[in-house]
């Protein structure tokens, strides 16, 4: 009978946190979703804990509300770290093959990346995630996989990212609270990568842009692997602020009035109009009554009753957004891989799904655009199937597809989770909310 492994991400960003459990059988293709949750961020700024027991509180919020929903005492997480200290680098390993006139075997290998990584680093930064890219042999060069191979000199190309060491710590500490173990940290922009791009993608070359609500990840592949990480300190919440500014509304209110402009209207038009109002539509430049959005129908109360959402776009959301692809674009420069990625530039993250993104990649960077979700994912996925979460469900993916070790990795039902260790944190409420689920 296939061995069933199950784990739980935990992707804590500056406007939401996201918890998805999963589980994945030997064979199966896609991962199928057990539950998820998702609710308002607290204590996290541009992807940094400021606040530890906001964070704490918030955290396990989402993490109780997901095993409600699957079920399941959640014991495994991968948890994603976000912030503008992730920055990476390329680092090559050399290493003698154990024994030459035998095959190349697991152990080379590990000793090889465990050479790439000996790079130096500051006292406050820490590997959090190794990507080896391609091996050579001998001088011959693009190797995907040596083991079982012959040769004397193994080398190895890897993409290490790194991250503040006090940012893990508290992040990190966040997360223990909830009582699970903490199998592995990854890049948010890496475990997005890892969902929203296809291997085709990957080979030819191409930049994964996960807009967030404080920051933005940007993620270079190039021959199928990775070679330029970095986090942007700019991301959709600075739309909504500007919204905020120039309308004289809260955040909150200018947050329902950005959602509102990035939905797509309801066509009731026949086929020749649709045909006649299609560059219109690609441009999200309305004309006539349809440029009038009338405030008070969604909610927003504010003095001016109507506003225009030709000067809302064209005049606030385009020239932040035009702000923030520039800053991709220097990114992209600074990799080397400027034109060099044929498959253009694939968006995800909730700022993916803002008004008029897509016109202003092209503008801004002459590239190729698509917005992109999770695609190796089965089960619940209702509320995955959209671009913001592309982060949370990597996670798991990333955690599936490269093998990380889950220890006993099995969670188990609600009821057998009465055996199972208790956190010390809230002993005494967790106690009583289990004993009231299993009242009739």
């Amino acid at each position: 009978m296939p061995r069933q492994k199950i784990i739980a991400s935990i992707d804590a960003g500056s406007s939401k946190i996201a918890t998805v459990v999963a589980s994945m059988e030997e064979g199966e293709e896609k991962i199928r979703v057990l539950g998820s949750a998702s609710i308002p961020s607290r204590g996290i700024k541009k992807g940094n804990i400021v606040t530890i027991d906001d964070a704490t509180n918030a955290i396990i919020e989402s993490v109780e509300a997901t095993e409600r929903m699957a079920g399941y005492n959640i014991s495994q997480v991968i948890v994603g770290v976000n912030g503008s200290h992730i920055v990476s680098q390329n680092s090559r390993g050399v290493v003698a093959i154990a024994d030459p006139q035998n095959e190349i075997t697991p152990e080379d290998v590990t000793r090889v990346v465990e050479a790439a990584k000996a790079v130096s680093l500051p006292a406050n930064r820490e590997i959090v995630d190794v990507v080896t890219r391609s091996f050579t042999i001998d001088g011959q060069e693009g190797i995907a996989d040596p083991i079982g191979m012959s040769g004397v000199r193994l080398e190895v190309e890897t993409h290490i990212v790194t991250a503040s060491v006090p940012a893990i710590k508290n992040l990190t500490k966040c997360v223990r609270e909830t009582g699970a173990n903490i199998v592995a940290l990854v890049a948010g922009g890496s475990a997005a990568a890892q969902t929203v791009l296809t291997d085709t993608e990957k080979e030819l070359g191409a930049v994964m842009v996960d807009i967030g609500g404080g920051t933005t990840s940007v993620v270079i592949y190039a021959d199928g692997a990775p070679v330029y990480t970095s986090v942007l300190p700019i991301g959709a919440r600075n739309v909504t602020n500007d919204l905020a500014v120039g309308l004289r509304v809260p955040i909150d209110e200018a947050e329902k009035i950005k959602i509102h402009l990035g939905k797509k209207p309801v066509e009731k038009k026949n086929k020749a109009e649709m045909e006649e109002e299609r560059e219109d539509k690609k441009s999200s430049r309305p004309t006539g009554a349809d440029d009038v959005m009338d405030l008070a129908e969604i909610g927003v109360k504010a003095d001016t009753k109507t506003v225009s959402r030709r000067t809302l776009i064209e005049g606030i959301v385009r020239p932040r957004l035009n702000e923030i692809f520039e800053k991709v674009g220097e990114e992209i420069k600074a990799s080397g891989q400027a034109g060099l990625t044929p498959a253009g530039l694939i968006l995800c993250g909730g700022g993916a799904l803002t008004v008029g993104v897509e016109e202003s990649v092209k503008r801004t960077l002459s590239l190729p655009v698509k917005i992109s979700s999770a695609r190796n994912i089965a089960g619940l996925i209702d509320d995955l199937v959209s671009p913001e979460f592309a982060a949370a469900c990597g996670l798991v993916e990333y955690a599936f597809y490269r093998e990380i070790e889950l220890g006993k990795g099995r969670s188990f039902p609600r009821i057998a989770g009465v055996m199972q260790k208790i956190p010390v944190r809230g002993l005494v409420e967790r106690s009583v909310d289990l004993i009231k689920s299993l009242l009739p």
